[in-house]
């Protein structure tokens, strides 16, 4: 099979590899660089420039430059915050529209400033292997929904890639980690905190299979936070700041971040920063750590939640790693020692690991690579609305995934001609509380209520993509749609969704516990009415009594809204028409009731 190339299409830096003679190699551009800067700079006239030429126009033309554009894939203008477009650039956040990137009076997407960098790739690694490529792997956070790993995809595309799977980026350093030890068994954290997104997940391997046990993260939690924190500290505010010297500034600063890692304190000095007058002054470590403490520190509750998504505590695991240039600060390394009681594993560059990764998986899709088993998961419940409003899980969160799963619904009304297919992500109990990620309906033949059989499947790809099929299991008619489209909220909001049914997980389930009692007490009385056009005189007047006697219980209950009473009640109803039921049995056929969609 031909070459498959690895791709860590990253919010700071970008990487491509592939297998040869069996071993993950990174690739290098003509000036020996396997980094390559994920910034694009658009000229007036010419072609963009990718790369290292394009971060040396950072501080020349920002307005210009485009950097961190991952952090805008997938995304619309409602998705983001006006103090989230934090650049130099104009980004354009116009509700109910894409994002777009402008540049003068021309717009771009992010996914086409991402096929750029990915086109510099592509063409760095056909001079270095001396052959084209036309097919690649590509990491994605993985917390990433569905309408972001749909941009990556396209982005590769017009790029000229077949983009042959997409992979998340913790799963990729773990596979890159543990490519060598096939035969051990092991549980390991990978924490990514990379210059944009941060991902927290819990892996486990095993004789070649890597399973993604649980996942957890924010794709606007990164280095960047820690870079525009830092500009806001008061020996940093200079007045009538002009573009070029903030974009000057902002280097310098970042240049004195990395140095802090190994160094107590930093000396910037910016020759001619203000006409003829030099910028100086000094950062140390403690100043760094005050300024990114908070930001490392909203890292905790995405450990936490992936660690209790596992079911497990950080004393099972066997190793915790480390990806992401932000993982190089000791302030990081000294928080996720205390965090999982251990020291995290450090004999893999940060910066390469995730490249590495997906380059391993792009050798086992060829074939380059054998013995290996890459499993991963959803990171959010899916299901669809069912009557009464509540949400019906056909997909746990944290399940494996490539995977499919269905289930048969059936019509809560008499000659119900259509169902409304309403497919939803989230934790809670009720159907409004969760993310509508698309509606369509399927018709079939009138009939009475329960006897209508549809089939609703969900599939999800190894990209992460839900695909929905529902089927008249009568007339065969169906319809099989993809969800393009993402949930249109920001990422904090899908933290405060999982947060959230935590908070409200004691009155969701009393919610849920009292629709499905009262569905079930209306279920009773109809059949009851029905009942008695069936049985007629063939039930004593005194049995009837008691029967009416019950119904009247059940309609109190409902109308009181007592839960416990209402159950109470059920059960005396349902005690008393088991004659009454058998009776009915006698006279019609059986049917079989199921779950009931809108």
């Amino acid at each position: 099979m031909s070459d498959i190339v690895g791709i860590d299409l990253g919010t700071t830096n970008s990487l491509i590899g592939v297998i040869d003679a069996g071993f993950p190699i990174l690739l290098a551009d003509n000036e020996g660089h396997r980094l390559t800067p994920s910034v694009v700079y658009i000229p007036e006239e010419g072609e963009p420039l990718v790369g290292q030429p394009a971060q040396r126009m950072r501080v020349v033309r920002p307005e210009a430059t485009i950097y961190s554009v991952k952090r805008f894939m997938g995304l619309r203008g409602e998705d983001l915050a006006a103090e989230e477009a934090n650049v130099a650039y104009r980004v354009r956040t116009r509700r109910g529209e894409p994002i777009g990137i402008e540049v003068g009076q021309r717009r771009f997407s992010p996914e086409q400033i991402s096929a750029l960098v990915l086109r510099k790739l592509k063409d760095d690694a056909e001079a270095a292997l001396g052959r084209s490529v036309g097919r690649a792997v590509i990491s994605v956070p993985a917390y990433f929904n569905d309408a972001q790993r749909t941009a990556t995809r396209k982005a590769g595309e017009l790029a000229g890639f077949q983009v042959e799977r997409i992979i998340n980026e913790p799963t990729a350093a773990a596979l890159a980690y543990g490519v060598d030890q096939l035969g051990k068994k092991a549980r390991i954290a990978v924490y990514d905190l990379g210059g944009g997104t941060f991902d927290l997940s819990v892996l486990e391997f095993s004789n070649g299979v890597f399973e993604v046990l649980a996942t957890n993260g924010n794709t606007r939690l990164g280095g960047d936070d820690i870079d525009n924190a830092l500009l806001t500290n008061a020996k940093f505010q200079t007045p009538n700041l002009t573009s070029q010297s903030a974009a000057r500034l902002r280097e310098m600063v970042i240049a004195a971040k990395h140095r802090l890692s190994t160094e107590d304190e930093v000396a910037i000095e910016i020759p001619f920063f203000d006409g003829d007058k030099t910028f100086s002054t000094i950062l140390s470590r403690a100043e760094l750590n005050e300024t990114a403490q908070p930001i490392v520190e909203r890292t905790r509750y995405h450990c936490r939640r992936a660690l209790a998504d596992a079911k497990i505590t950080a004393s099972d695991l066997d190793e915790v790693i480390l990806v992401g240039g932000v993982t190089r600060m000791p302030l990081v390394r000294e928080f996720v020692t205390e965090f999982f009681g251990r020291e995290p594993q450090t004999n893999q560059d940060p910066d390469e690991v995730v490249g590495l990764g997906a380059t391993i998986q792009a050798g086992i899709l060829s074939g380059a690579v054998h013995d290996v088993v890459l499993l991963d998961v959803t990171p959010l419940s899916l299901g669809i609305e069912t009557f009464g409003g509540l949400m019906n899980v056909i997909i746990p969160r944290n399940s494996t995934i490539p995977l499919k799963a269905g289930e048969m619904f059936t019509t809560a009304v008499d000659n119900q001609r259509s169902m409304a297919i309403k497919v939803l992500q989230g934790e809670r109990e009720m159907a409004r509380d969760n993310w509508l990620l698309g509606q369509f309906e399927i018709d079939f033949d009138p009939a009475p209520k329960g006897i209508p059989r549809v089939g609703v499947q969900f599939e999800i790809d190894a990209d992460g993509i839900l695909h929905v099929l529902v089927r008249d299991t009568k007339t065969g008619r169906e319809k099989v749609v993809q969800m393009k489209r993402a949930i249109d909220v920001s990422d904090e909001a899908v933290e405060n969704m999982l947060a959230e049914s935590l908070d409200h997980a004691f009155e969701d389930v009393n919610e849920r516990v009292w629709v499905e009692t009262r569905l079930k007490s209306e279920e009773m009385l109809a059949a009851v009415d029905k009942a008695w056009a069936v049985v007629g005189g063939r039930i004593s007047a005194e049995e009837r009594r008691t029967i009416d006697d019950c119904a009247a219980k059940v309609r109190n209950a409902l109308q009181a809204g007592d839960r416990q009473t209402l159950k109470r009640a059920n059960e005396e109803l349902d005690a008393a028409t088991q004659r009454l039921a058998a009776m009915v049995l006698e006279v019609l056929m059986p049917t079989n009731a199921g779950s009931t969609a809108r």
